[in-house]
């Protein structure tokens, strides 16, 4: 018996360290979230693409070398002119090692076009990488805070349960000395059962919002989290003004979008580059040893080898007017840019005032659901003990009790969605990620 005991208790011990919490700061999880993103790796990869691509080697500053060997067995049966029917026999082998190098000394600017351009590719290539780090912050952090909205919630249907229990206990007590009937216990009965089931549906929103977190931060649902900060926020007095110059110096997909439209005018240069002269160097060495043999015949052996230097300068003249075109092309190109710049700045802007508005408005309705809430809690004191001493009715009670209900999730909802809209103008102003 004190074996099963020990093993019975062993087996609680283990049980409950399977499904211990860790303690889980706001830092420790975007940390952890930009760490096993599947997405954040993938980009992380091409803009290590790009930069090994930003070379001069790749740009064709660099001459291209040859090493190798050419090597041939050869018999030849050849009739005489003289004679048709005498023939020379003989073999013929030949070994052909050699080196040349090729060299585009001059071809219009475009080498360094070229890697100008390969530049601004590993540029924009981790400004894309930078907007997957922000939408990825910008998505822990609420995902962070939706389950501390939901932790509270159901701390405040709790309490409302505990209180519809304790009225319900009342009601039986009262009817059971006589001074309630049995509607007033129904009635009683029927609110606590509604509360708890609410408590429960509540429970099930809880365990969502932590899915949606372990998700991103690529966590298995089995670990289990305490979020330890504080479900509250600083209210923060922002400029217009200023906010519109971070945003225009510091978001990233405007930036991504100027150094694209950097690539565009130097497109333009690059399509340029046929009018002007190719200049090329083509050199190398080679090394020929031939072995002949005729048949019935000793064999004969020569050696000979050659350096060689040459220069090629060539000028297109005319290639069916395909420069003209395609520098005209890279023209459109950029105007088209320069028209989806303005036109994202204009969009930006607006949408930037639109959340400016809105969270001035979110503040102010911060303010009021703190006031309503202390409101609703001395109401909630006050209607509680009326409601003992017979001052008001259970009705009356029951609508106090629904009304802190709604006031209480007014003011958490007031606190996430500072929160969301404060996170989304950080993010189009280029601040999270220096913020979190």
């Amino acid at each position: 018996m004190k074996k099963i005991l020990f093993f019975a208790f062993l087996s609680l011990i283990l049980i409950s360290a399977s499904y211990a919490q860790e303690e889980l700061l706001l830092a420790d999880a975007i940390q952890k979230g930009l760490e096993n993103n599947f997405q954040i790796r993938i980009y992380s990869q091409t803009s290590e693409i790009s930069k090994n691509n930003n070379s001069w080697g790749v740009a064709g500053r660099f001459p291209s070398i040859d090493l190798g060997i050419r090597q041939n067995n050869r018999f030849d049966n050849t009739p005489s002119q003289a004679n048709p029917d005498d023939r020379s026999k003989y073999y013929t082998n030949f070994v052909h090692p050699y080196i040349s190098l090729q060299w585009i000394l001059f071809r219009g600017f475009a080498v360094q076009i070229t890697k100008q351009k390969l530049e601004a590719l590993e540029n924009l290539s981790e400004g894309n990488t930078a907007i997957i780090v922000e939408n990825t912050i910008q998505s822990i952090v609420l995902a962070y805070y939706k389950v501390l909205l939901e932790q509270e919630k159901l701390k405040v249907l709790e309490k409302v349960k505990n209180l519809s229990r304790d009225r319900y206990d009342y009601m039986i007590e009262r009817k059971n000395l006589g001074s309630a009937v049995t509607f007033d216990v129904l009635q009683a009965k029927n609110a606590f059962l509604s509360d708890s089931s609410n408590f429960l549906l509540q429970k099930l929103n809880l365990k969502n919002a932590n899915l949606n977190l372990h998700l991103l931060l690529g966590k298995e649902s089995k670990i289990q989290y305490n979020l330890t900060d504080e479900f509250n926020v600083v209210e923060q007095k922002l400029d217009l003004e200023v906010l519109m110059d971070k945003m225009k110096a510091d978001n990233k997909t405007l930036r991504n979008q100027y150094i694209n439209q950097e690539i565009l005018k130097k497109d333009i240069r690059f399509q340029k580059s046929p009018h002007f002269p190719t200049l090329s160097l083509n050199a190398g060495f080679d090394n020929f040893n031939t072995r002949i043999k005729f048949v019935d015949n000793d064999a004969s052996y020569t050696n000979n080898f050659d350096y060689y230097a040459n220069f090629t300068l060539s000028f297109n003249l005319s290639n069916g007017g395909n420069t003209r075109i395609a520098i005209q092309n890279a023209k459109i190109q950029e105007i088209i840019g320069e028209l989806s710049i303005s036109e994202m700045e204009l969009q930006l802007s607006n949408t930037l005032i639109n959340f400016y508005d809105l969270y001035n408005i979110r503040k102010q309705l911060h303010d009021v659901s703190l006031a309503n809430m202390e409101s609703a809690e001395l109401n909630m004191q006050i209607s509680e003990e009326k409601f003992k001493t017979g001052a008001i009715n259970s009705f009356n009670y029951r609508d106090v009790q629904i009304a802190y209900l709604s006031t209480a999730n007014n003011k958490l909802e007031a606190i996430y969605n500072l929160i969301d809209t404060r996170t989304e103008i950080l993010r189009m102003i280029g601040g999270i990620i220096t913020e979190y």
